[in-house]
């Protein structure tokens, strides 16, 4: 009995005498990669951190006008007066230019004739039928009497006498209905001249050229003098007058490739910067095409852009980065941690004791300067940060922490 307590007394001695030798070891190594470092390999380290990550797209993008449109005149003219210039503001409804029409003058003074004879015939038809109904009552009145007359003493008047009064009676009121169809024909005639004379007059009011909207002249085609034809068709060869452009509100548009066509949605964020005014301001995408140019791949998304004091100028380029995805709360390394393997991406960590171990990750969404670490790390662990492939796992590194973003 007594020599079993001292053999368990040996085992506990040499237990605790490996325990002190391995710690004293670890301390050692520690000790001598802190004291010579030269014969110990530096690694630039960062820690795992937590918070918010965004995958951006940065493309370039051009601003045009919110509206554009060449205005034609609908008649043919000749420009008798034009009242703009390339780089006037315009407001909508402002008198741009007035045509010359001659024939367009005399067509509707002859519209407006006849309808003052249209409404003369109307007044004739019923003064037609005014006579027609007195003359209808003095020869009904008269067959009446003598219709009368024969019935209380029969062979007092002649048939043929009362033949004749029954006649004239049915004529003239034949004649009333007459005078009735052609007071109707007259008030026809009269809507047909008032809708003509009302044509003739619209197309008078097109011999003056307004704005359709509020925008600024980028364009004058034609001068005082020049003949404009009318382009009243989408195949007519017609001289436009001006090109005006809503330039106070602009569109930035951007071309987003197909892989990155599934993370647009409205109202998604976008940085906008202007070099050429070095300006920086913040947008939101407020519509795309939901289709792609079959020849660049591509989907137009376009940025609605305030521009009161036309500082920026349609045509301009401006860079863009859009948030496609963000996350916030999840765990982060430096992009040029992660080691893309063939088959899993993995980064090294240097353990408490100094050591490199390696890790296989899960990786998600990738940010500019940051990438998203799903599994295989945790928050507070140190990863080395370049030249991956000089180190061995298990190797004892001197850790150099580099200051996380």
């Amino acid at each position: 009995m007594r020599s079993r307590r001292i053999w368990l007394l040996l085992v506990v001695l040499v237990v605790v005498a490996i325990g002190y030798l391995l710690f004293f070891r670890k301390k050692a190594d520690i000790a001598r990669a802190e004291d010579s470092p030269s014969s110990v390999p530096a690694a630039s380290v960062a820690p795992v951190t937590k918070g918010s990550i965004a995958s951006l797209l940065r493309v370039a993008g051009q601003f045009i006008p919110y509206q554009e449109v060449d205005l034609h005149a609908k008649v043919s003219g000749y420009i008798r007066t034009i009242t703009v210039d390339i780089g006037d503001r315009v407001r909508m409804g402002q008198t741009i230019a007035k045509l010359e029409v001659p024939e367009l003058i005399a067509q509707v003074a002859g519209a407006e004739a006849q309808v003052r004879h249209s409404e003369s015939e109307i007044t004739r038809e019923k003064s037609e039928i005014d006579r027609a109904q007195a003359s209808h009552a003095a020869l009904h009145a008269a067959y009446t009497r003598l219709l009368e007359a024969s019935k209380q003493r029969p062979g007092l008047v002649a048939q043929q006498e009362l033949d004749d009064a029954q006649a004239k009676d049915q004529n003239s009121e034949a004649q009333v209905d007459v005078a009735k169809a052609a007071l109707e024909a007259a008030q026809q005639q009269l809507g047909v001249s008032k809708a003509d004379n009302l044509r003739v007059k619209t197309l008078s009011d097109y011999s003056v050229v307004v704005a359709p909207f509020n925008g600024v002249i980028t364009k004058r085609y034609a001068d005082t003098g020049a003949l404009i034809q009318a382009g009243t068709a989408s195949d007519t060869q017609s001289m436009p007058v001006v090109r005006v452009a809503q330039s106070d509100l602009l569109r930035l548009r951007m071309p987003v490739p197909e892989a990155d066509v599934r993370y647009i949605q409205p109202g998604a964020s976008v940085k906008v910067t202007v070099q050429a005014l070095s300006r920086v301001f913040q947008g939101k995408i407020v519509r795309f095409t939901r289709a792609l140019d079959m020849s660049t791949r591509t989907m137009i998304v376009e940025v609605d852009v305030k521009n009161s004091d036309l500082s920026l100028s349609p045509g301009m380029y401006a860079d863009t980065e859009i948030v496609l995805q963000r996350r916030d709360g999840v765990s982060r390394v430096p992009t040029q941690a992660v080691v893309q393997d063939s088959d899993h991406p993995y980064v090294l960590v240097v353990n408490p004791e100094n050591k490199v171990d390696r890790c296989v990750v899960e990786t998600g969404i990738q940010g500019q300067d940051q990438i998203e670490i799903r599994r295989g790390i945790s928050s507070g662990d140190r990863v080395i940060l370049s030249g991956q492939t000089n180190f061995q796992v298990g190797e004892l590194v001197r850790p150099q922490v580099v200051k996380a973003r």
